[in-house]
């Protein structure tokens, strides 16, 4: 299931804080070669105004350094030189533990990679593992409830679509980028079931023509791939307190419909408001 939900009905009234969080790690090259952790991420929001409560991010030295490459291949990647000096997980599994235990824990591809990462880590050093309340992924809840319009379900890519700038592959910046990502999402689905006889249809029709477009250009390089890209299979049937600022029309026009939904829906937890937006997160 793309959402899960572990608490009673009687707990809405007081529903448990969500935390979106992320992590950078090495890419095997080799068969047989795991996942090394060198970055984690998180932010904690109200599920009632989806504003940030606090932030806690740290890189994460290896106990073997030669499986980071000495220079990467990204604009402000994480390093050899970068992860030297600091701490390894043993030394922030506390503070990582504390952030995600007993949360709803909110990603981009979380339940195929992060969550599976995080696990691992923790068993390594003999610990317990965290444990959410509920799961959000937006990657299967975006699948499902706004598609491929963007072009695919790639976090760089929503972004991209909706003016809020280029994807760093930095915990903090892109666990902030998701959560703005799916605030315009929800806006967008929440305007077209307001008006589904003008907005869906001329909108639908618009990113027909914009795929089609998309998908017959030829691209100057091939898109570099990811540990955390979405599997082919689903991809074809199918980034600071203060957010990343929209752009353009659009963005403004989101930002408004956003300022009058949380004053419409005062303090209702997130999954009631974006229930308007085609039950986004059902």
């Amino acid at each position: 299931m793309m959402m899960q939900d572990h608490y009673s009905c009687n707990e809405y009234t007081n529903p448990p804080e969500i935390v979106f969080f992320d992590l950078e790690t090495t890419v095997p090259r080799k068969a047989g070669q795991k996942f090394h952790v060198l970055e984690f991420g998180a932010i904690v929001v109200s599920p009632q105004k989806l504003s940030e409560i606090e932030s806690y991010t740290t890189l994460i030295r290896p106990k073997d350094l030669s499986v980071v490459s000495a220079r990467s291949s990204r604009s402000g990647g994480i390093t050899r030189e970068a992860v030297k000096n600091a701490p390894c997980f043993q030394d922030v599994a506390q503070r990582i533990f504390s952030i995600l235990n007993g949360r709803v824990w909110a990603g981009h591809n979380i339940q195929r990679f992060d969550c599976v990462r995080i696990k691992e880590a923790f068993d390594e050093i003999n610990r317990p593992a965290p444990e959410p309340v509920g799961m959000i992924d937006s990657l299967g809840v975006l699948t499902k409830k706004f598609g491929r319009r963007a072009g695919n379900m790639k976090m760089a890519t929503l972004a991209s679509y909706f003016g809020l700038g280029q994807q760093k592959h930095r915990s903090l910046d892109d666990v902030r980028m998701n959560l703005e990502v799916l605030k315009h999402c929800a806006t967008v689905l929440f305007l077209e079931s307001s008006l589904p006889n003008t907005m869906h249809s001329k909108w639908n029709e618009s990113s027909r023509i914009m795929t089609r477009s998309r998908t017959n250009a030829k691209s100057p390089c091939r898109e570099e791939s990811r540990r955390k890209s979405p599997p082919t299979s689903l991809s074809l049937g199918y980034q600071r307190t203060t957010p990343y600022a929209a752009r353009g029309s659009l963005g403004k026009m989101t930002e408004r419909v956003k300022g009058l939904l949380i004053k419409a829906q005062g303090q209702q937890p997130l999954n009631q408001l974006l229930k308007h937006s085609h039950s986004l997160l059902r």
